[in-house]
């Protein structure tokens, strides 16, 4: 399978459509960013626009290494061809990019023009671009676009003949340009295959998608595999009015599909980052592999899921590992009213929080009612509810007090359905004097299970708090867990009794 050649226009179609364009060294700063990225070549600008963008051109050029194709952009007019070669044709490997419309609609409405005259002009402009370029540097190259390609349902038969004197010209690389989005990427392909199949096999065939009705990566992708090698893709999908190709979105999809791809993946999301910081452009929550959001679930059934393969390279509900692409955070789990007990279990848990799933079980009601009215709640409205059903179950039993007497000796007040009793017990520690305290007054109960978590100072406030987690076996041999937490390690353990008590005698 053939390697596929990505050709970034970041600082030419992305950089164009800015409500501020970048300035010299914010277009360096990028640049070095597309050459840590490894992308084969790069459109740096279009130096007959301004004299800024001539300067620009001209030391990206001189910054570029001696593998990466520096481009320049060029009307199909000798004019602007010399303003391309003298900006960059002192580059390792430059290309002079001219450009003509051949549709039928944009010669009729736009340019006035017959179709003979823009074929001629535009074979022209090519043979002009090699002679000139060449005369610079014997490894330069031409690349010629047909603007609106994907107009020229009508007239492929004669954009195929001129696109053929294009190449005897010396065009070697044919990018063909899906200028405004308009119909299905199959139609627009079909429109690809045949420039294929009509031009020498040693052209270079690209592709230049808008995304005005959201499908350019998709056409992009398809065509990849229709035969076209050259990929013309923007960082973050920048571009006129609904942006060009997404650069990130062709190389994972390429690389899902068992293609080689030649840029450095693990550095799309820290570009995509600086990209959209410096465009001004947000990403948006949504946007595949980037966005926010893009790794969020909110279903219940969603969430089960992923939850169980959150480990795995390939996720139940992900279509990569996010480390592919240099993300190091994890899938996000959000509770609303959609969600279920294992977000509330792995939401819990990830906070530092133990909970055993029957428990996630029991509070899962009480959190969806709060969700229902709030939407999705913050970490410290779920532990509010937590605490509530969890660790401050109310009952038959109420602690008063438990006090150290002397050596193992401890004094024990509390009340049962109203009922105060004050009983004194010995062990080795408080959870054993409290357990035998709660047998001398006739609530003999077996101490299963024991653990004491430290929790994170900043959840709970100032100073270190402790949470106890004992298991008591209930009426029936069942296991009941209680908790509590408290900033004494001895009350935290008494209090997490209680706890289990109150679920005992319910």
């Amino acid at each position: 399978m053939r390697q596929p050649f990505f050709y970034d226009i970041t600082l030419r179609d992305g950089n164009q459509s800015l409500k501020k364009p970048w300035q010299l060294k914010e277009k360096q700063f990028i640049f070095n960013k597309l050459l840590e990225l490894n992308v084969q070549a790069v459109e740096v600008g279009f130096p007959a626009s301004s004299h800024m963008d001539f300067e620009a051109c001209k030391s990206l050029a001189d910054m570029a290494d001696n593998k990466t194709v520096i481009s320049a952009l060029a009307r199909a007019v000798r004019s602007d061809i010399d303003s391309a070669i003298k900006s960059i044709g002192h580059a390792k490997i430059p290309r002079v990019h001219t450009f003509l419309t051949l549709s039928p609609f944009h010669m009729k409405y736009v340019l006035n023009k017959e179709p003979s005259y823009c074929a001629k002009t535009a074979i022209e402009a090519v043979g002009y671009a090699y002679e000139q370029v060449k005369k610079i540097n014997k490894d330069a190259q031409v690349q010629f676009s047909v603007e609106h390609f994907g107009d020229c349902i009508e007239n492929i038969d004669f954009v195929i003949e001129t696109l053929k004197e294009i190449t005897k010209a010396g065009a070697s690389v044919i990018n063909l340009p899906n200028t405004v989005e308009r119909t299905r990427p199959k139609t627009f392909i079909n429109l690809v295959e045949k420039v294929i199949d009509a031009l020498d096999e040693d052209i270079i065939i690209s592709l230049h998608n808008h995304n005005d009705l959201g499908m350019a990566t998709a056409t992009t992708i398809e065509g990849y595999f229709a035969g076209a090698t050259q990929l013309e893709c923007c960082l973050n999908g920048l571009g006129e009015r609904a942006g060009n190709t997404d650069f990130a979105q062709v190389a994972v999809a390429l690389h899902n599909n068992g293609v080689k791809v030649p840029v450095n993946l693990d550095k799309i999301y820290e570009t995509a980052v600086i990209i959209s910081q410096m465009s001004k452009v947000q990403i948006y929550e949504k946007a595949p592999l980037i966005g926010p959001e893009a790794l969020a679930h909110r279903s219940g059934i969603h969430q089960d899921g992923a939850i169980k393969t959150k480990d795995m390279e390939f996720g139940a509900y992900r279509p990569i590992n996010p480390s592919l692409i240099g993300r190091d955070d994890d899938e996000k789990i959000g509770f609303t009213s959609q969600s279920g007990k294992t977000a509330i279990f792995e939401i819990l848990n990830n906070a530092g929080y133990p909970i055993t799933m029957p428990e996630a079980i029991r509070i899962t009601p009480h959190v969806k009612e709060v969700s229902e009215q709030k939407g999705e709640l913050a970490l410290d409205e779920i532990l509010e509810i937590y605490f509530r059903e969890v660790l401050d179950i109310k009952g038959a039993f109420e602690l008063i007090s438990f006090k150290h007497l002397e050596e193992d000796n401890f004094a024990l007040e509390f009340t049962f359905r109203g009922e105060k009793k004050e009983v004194k017990g010995c062990g080795n520690g408080p959870l054993d004097a409290c357990l035998d305290a709660l047998k001398n007054a006739g609530f003999p109960r077996k101490l299963s299970h024991y653990k004491q978590y430290a929790l994170d100072e900043d959840k709970m406030g100032s100073g270190a708090t402790a949470m106890s987690v004992i298991h008591l076996v209930g009426k029936n041999g069942e296991e009941i867990i209680g908790r509590a937490t408290d900033k004494n390690t001895a009350k935290a353990n008494v209090k997490a009794i209680f706890n289990a008590l109150n679920q005992i005698y319910n």
